[in-house]
C-alpha cells in the first residue's frame, strides 16, 4: 500500500488486541495519533459500532451479506477455520476429532489458549462440539469431549507456540488453520507439520475492518480499505494462509492466486459462523463448566 500510493503507514502497536485498538481510539480522540482504521475480532467490533464511519468499498457486492454490516459500518476481511495441526513424523495422521482420543495421542494434544479467554481455544471447543453432536447453539458436547480427552491422558495443558511446536513439545495443536499452515511452512525441512480441517466440524470466524469516525486521515482510511478489498489486497491475505472474504468471488472470476490457494487444507461440509448471541451464550457456559471438565 505504501509503495503503491506513496503513503506512509504508521502502525503504532502492531500486536495490539482488538480491545486495545478501541481503547486507543477513545484515549486519542481528536488528536493526530488517533487510529484511522480498525482490524478487530467480530465480538469486539459489534460492541463498538458507534465508533465507526460507514463506507462501502468498490467490491462490496462480493462480500456475503452475513459477513458485513448492511450500512457499511464494518466488513469482514480475512479469516479461516479451526483445524488440527500435527507432526506427521511423531503421531499418526489425524483424520477426525475423535482420533484424538486414541492412545497414540497420549499427552500430545494441545489447545491454543484457555477457551474462557482466547478466541482460538473457544472455537476449538466449538469444533469438538460440532464433531460430537453439538450445534451452533450447543457447545456442551465440546466441553464433554475435552473432559474425555483429559481423562484419557491425551490433553496437554500447554499453550502452544511456534517454539513448542518446533521443539516437539506440542505435537498436536488445535488452532486456526492459517496458523497451523503457517507453522508447516516455517518448519519445512525440519518437521512434517500437517493441517486438517475435520469433516463435518467446520467452524469459521472472520476479523473485520472498520473506519474510525474520528479518523484524522479519513481519505487515506478509505483508500486503505479499497486496497484491502481489491484482488491484490485479498490475495496478500491468501498468501499469508488466511482466507480472504472475497475468496469465492475471486475464484469464480479467475483472479485468485491459485498457488496460494493450493496451500490451504481441503474443507468439506457447511461452515458454521456463530452469531454474537451464540458467542455470548457459549462463553457463559464455558465460564461455568470448563475448569471442572479439565482440572
Amino acid at each position: 500500500f505504501a509503495q503503491k500510493y506513496g503513503i506512509t503507514v504508521n502502525s503504532a502497536q502492531p500486536d495490539a488486541s482488538s480491545q486495545e485498538e478501541i481503547n486507543a481510539a477513545n484515549q486519542l480522540r481528536g488528536t493526530e495519533r488517533a487510529p484511522d482504521v480498525f482490524d478487530l475480532g467480530a465480538n469486539v467490533a459489534l460492541r463498538n459500532t458507534d465508533l465507526f464511519a460507514p463506507y462501502q468499498v468498490a467490491t462490496w457486492d462480493d462480500v456475503p451479506d452475513e459477513l458485513k454490516d448492511p450500512d457499511g459500518l464494518w466488513v469482514s476481511d480475512y479469516g479461516g477455520y479451526m483445524s488440527i495441526g500435527y507432526d506427521a513424523d511423531s503421531v499418526p495422521a489425524v483424520t477426525s476429532v475423535s482420533d484424538l482420543l486414541k492412545p497414540e495421542y497420549r499427552g500430545r494434544v494441545a489447545l491454543n489458549g484457555n477457551p474462557t479467554q482466547a478466541a482460538a481455544g473457544f472455537n476449538g471447543v466449538m469444533m469438538a462440539a460440532l464433531a460430537n453432536g453439538g450445534s451452533a447453539d450447543d457447545i456442551a458436547p465440546g466441553v464433554e469431549f475435552f473432559r474425555q480427552l483429559k481423562e484419557a491422558g491425551n490433553f496437554l495443558p500447554v499453550d502452544p507456540t511456534p517454539a513448542t511446536i518446533a521443539s516437539g513439545q506440542t505435537p498436536v495443536v488445535i488452532d486456526w488453520e492459517y496458523l497451523n499452515v503457517g507453522q508447516g511452512a516455517a518448519l519445512e525441512g525440519q518437521r512434517d507439520w500437517q493441517t486438517v480441517v475435520p469433516d463435518g466440524a467446520v467452524v469459521g470466524a472472520f476479523y473485520v475492518q472498520a473506519i474510525n469516525k474520528d479518523a484524522p486521515h479519513p481519505a487515506a482510511a478509505r483508500l486503505w480499505q479499497e486496497f484491502l478489498y481489491s484482488d491484490e489486497g485479498q490475495n496478500i491475505w491468501l498468501q499469508g494462509f488466511a482466507r480472504p472474504v472475497r475468496l469465492e468471488a475471486m475464484t469464480e472470476a479467475g483472479t485468485v492466486d491459485k498457488e496460494a490457494l493450493a496451500n490451504l487444507p481441503e474443507v468439506t461440509g457447511d461452515p458454521v459462523f456463530l452469531t454474537q448471541e451464540q458467542i455470548e451464550q457459549h462463553q457463559q457456559y464455558l465460564l461455568e463448566h470448563w475448569e471442572q471438565a479439565v482440572e
